[in-house]
């Protein structure tokens, strides 16, 4: 990202404490007594995951799901500093800001998920690495991807300090993290796709095909921009911000192009398998694979033109709709789709919904005090154009 000081960004300001961060804050004290626990005790004292089910929901909702989420960030930069489209640049920072936690949740999930958690340092040592692992390179890259992250976003903390000299300094390093960071994602994004081809027929062919890779990859695209939008938009409600309508409506024309090709290879390769029937059985799984296509297909309804992308409801909408199929699509893919033999079977215990429920709630509490002492979302005067919105 850029280190220039940007000139529609400021701290909104404001009370931090509220009874709703007072409740964020809540939450978030039962997940760390929960990893007290988890810490001490095991893994088994507080998750239901076993020899059959070696994840669970820390791994399909906090690393897959969440670092999708996050995707955002490196799609933005991308159109702004490396198609050069600097009219993105004002929800440059959201969009860092959205992926920088996304990512930092993935990453402490994924700490948490290690049994031999104290042994997490033999990834990094030569002796130890196994570096022909598609988990060792999904882990290795969503770590310097999040380290990339925290330095792309040290030039907005050192705009609200006033640290002028390091902050030049900076800027004349960041355009090597700004591509490092743009090519990272798409590393262990498609990665997280072949982890499942791994897995062989423990995935249901429903799910289980060569071409996860790019389908994760294109996914998590669209995830992360309808995060970007969602983001924005209630933010824009929230903090009273000028709500950036035309950028994120040309956001929401990529992602909705991402879905539709997603949808075609999707169901071209489900047709040319012949597992296309298993979807019409009365299982579960096949319930999940529609309310997943439905929902994609909603996203594509609301955002059909760029007219109806224009219209604040009908982007929030649509974005919320290809964010929870996505979220749906990878839920399944890592959970509902895997199952690993007769006698095993896995639903989150309490502890593991906590924990992911409070590392939620953690995320929207410190982006509260992101936004209200840094400069990252434009300034309250609205514009012209957000005065008299299209109808």
């Amino acid at each position: 990202m850029s280190a220039e000081i940007h000139p529609h960004a400021a701290p909104v300001g404001g009370r931090i404490w509220s009874p709703f961060t007072g409740s964020l804050a809540v939450l978030v004290a039962v997940m760390v007594g929960v990893l007290i626990v988890r810490f001490t005790s095991g893994l088994g004292a507080v998750s239901h995951m076993s020899n059959g089910y070696p994840w669970g929901i820390w791994i399909a909702f906090d690393v897959v799901i969440g670092s999708a989420l996050g995707a955002g960030g490196f799609t933005v930069a991308f159109l702004t500093y490396i198609l050069n489209r600097g009219e993105y640049h004002p929800i440059v920072r959201p969009a860092l800001l959205t992926a920088l936690f996304g990512y930092v949740q993935a990453s402490l999930s994924v700490v948490l998920d290690v049994g031999r958690y104290w042994e997490l340092w033999h990834m990094f040592w030569p002796k130890y690495a196994q570096v022909n692992s598609v988990l060792f390179e999904v882990a290795v890259c969503i770590g310097a991807y999040t380290t990339v992250l925290l330095i792309e976003f040290l030039p907005v903390v050192m705009e609200r300090f006033g640290w002028e000299r390091p902050r030049r300094k900076l800027d004349k390093l960041l355009f090597v993290f700004v591509a490092v960071g743009v090519l990272l994602p798409t590393m262990h994004q498609s990665s997280l796709g072949s982890l499942l081809i791994v897995f062989g027929p423990q995935v249901s062919p429903l799910y289980q095909t060569m071409l996860l890779p790019l389908l994760f990859l294109l996914s998590c695209v669209g995830m992360g921009l309808a995060a970007v939008v969602f983001e924005g938009t209630l933010s824009s409600l929230a903090f009273h911000r000028p709500l950036e309508r035309e950028l994120l409506a040309k956001l929401m024309g990529i992602g909705a192009t991402l879905v539709a090709v997603f949808m075609v290879i999707r169901w071209v390769d489900l047709l040319s398998r012949g597992a296309w029937p298993l979807a019409l059985q009365a299982t579960p799984l096949a319930f999940m694979f529609w309310l997943e296509n439905a929902l994609f297909v909603a996203s594509l309804v609301a955002l059909a033109s760029s007219a109806s992308r224009r219209r604040p409801q009908r982007l929030f909408v649509g974005a919320s709709a290809m964010a929870l199929a996505g979220i749906l699509y990878r839920l399944d893919a890592y959970l509902v789709a895997y199952e690993t033999g007769a006698g095993w079977v896995y639903f989150p215990s309490l502890g593991e919904l906590a924990v992911t429920v409070g590392l939620v709630a953690f995320e929207i509490l410190a982006f509260i005090i992101a936004v209200r002492t840094l400069p990252i979302l434009p300034p309250r005067e609205p514009r012209t154009a957000d005065l008299h919105p299209e109808k």
